[in-house]
């Protein structure tokens, strides 16, 4: 007899919770509201904005070196502007014919876009003089005026990617072409800030492999957030 006025009392809380709660519930699934305003809501809100951001990593290094057309060319040219950037070199037999395709991608996705420019600085300046690299970039079909092919100095340019943007770059005469290097893609900002995202475990990744559909997928995304800065 008491197991059964327990059972019907449960019971007759369960239904009027029903009542009560029920309507609520089904209200705020239609509005979408199932969580707003809690304590995990605005956890989930925090963390996807502070994954939208864009990491900054400290100020790119300045350089000035001579382009395609034979005129001086320095990163103050590129102030206001959010640039890709690489190091390469024409007669590069391995990485580079595919790190071209990357920029031509990457050229045709913001092409006319006067804040938007692209720097290929070849490490084998003796051989890469701006009317090579001119006919490099005329072989590649590169349209846009924004693009530059800078040569000059060796020791300069050997220094500024090794020291200045810490994009190894090297002489080696064990390798087809005498020359290796990464495959990787700077990114710098409006302000000459290099910036970079975090890869899946939260690291900053400073650099964009330029080698990889994902790398040079992710590269153009953030180009876009730059841009909108």
């Amino acid at each position: 007899m008491f197991k059964n006025k327990s059972y019907i009392g449960i019971s007759f809380i369960v239904l009027i919770f029903g009542i009560y709660a029920v309507p609520k519930i089904i209200e705020r699934v239609k509005d979408g509201e199932v969580v707003k305003g809690s304590r995990l809501d605005n956890v989930n809100s925090k963390n996807l904005k502070e994954e939208a951001k864009l990491l900054t990593i400290g100020p790119a290094p300045k350089f000035e070196l001579t382009n395609q057309n034979n005129v001086k060319f320095s990163s103050e040219s590129l102030k206001g502007k959010v640039y890709v950037l690489e190091f390469f070199f024409t007669t590069c037999p391995s990485i580079c014919p595919k790190m071209n395709l990357s920029m031509l991608e990457i050229e045709k996705t913001f092409f006319g876009n006067p804040n938007f420019g692209i720097v290929s600085i070849t490490i084998d300046p003796g051989h890469d003089t701006p009317q090579v690299l001119k006919g490099h970039a005329k072989l590649l079909g590169v349209k846009s005026s924004n693009w530059n092919f800078l040569t000059g100095d060796k020791a300069a340019i050997m220094d500024l990617s090794n020291k200045g943007f810490n994009l190894y770059a090297g002489e080696n005469a064990k390798v087809n072409g005498g020359f290796e290097h990464s495959g990787l893609f700077a990114l710098v900002d409006k302000e000459g800030k290099i910036r970079c995202r975090k890869d899946d475990f939260g690291n900053p990744i400073l650099y964009y492999d330029g080698l990889d559909k994902k790398g040079v997928r992710d590269i153009q995304q953030d180009i876009k957030i730059l841009l909108e800065e």
